[in-house]
């Protein structure tokens, strides 16, 4: 099995939303993010995706390293994602861009009823939640 490595980000609005991307050309919503060029740190890696994806600018210090997930590819048979996750907090409009087709907005209460990519729906929702959980504790 082929492995791609990735970097992507869970994007928090402050009413606790969760973006998430789907690609033109696929079914599966995901998180924002993509693959690391040669060279790069995944940091660097996901600054740059979420500029050319989304139109944000947001510096390298905005992010706080999630950790490291390996899942099935979305939209690649036979491969498998090595994702390097972060979390960061926005409060700003995002645009979709690039090969980006569609963005939206999951809210906590929300049942989520659309398609998720493997690493979505196994990793990002649950951290998600569990991040949230550990805001209310603290705030």
């Amino acid at each position: 099995m082929l492995t791609i490595h990735i970097a992507s980000a869970l994007l928090l609005r402050p009413d606790g939303a969760l973006l998430l991307v789907r690609k033109r050309g696929t079914t599966r919503f995901m998180l924002a993010g993509g693959k690391i060029a040669r060279g790069e740190t995944p940091l660097q890696a996901v600054v740059r995706e979420l500029q050319e994806e989304l139109g944000l600018q947001l510096p390298a210090s905005d992010f706080t390293p999630l950790g490291i997930f390996n899942a099935p590819a979305a939209n690649e048979p036979g491969h498998t994602v090595h994702a390097e996750l972060f979390v960061a907090d926005i409060d700003c409009a995002v645009q979709a861009a690039a090969e980006i087709e569609e963005v939206i907005w999951v809210r906590p209460d929300q049942e989520l009823t659309v398609p998720l990519a493997y690493l979505a729906q196994h990793t990002a929702i649950p951290a998600w939640r569990s991040i949230l959980g550990e805001r209310r504790k603290t705030a």
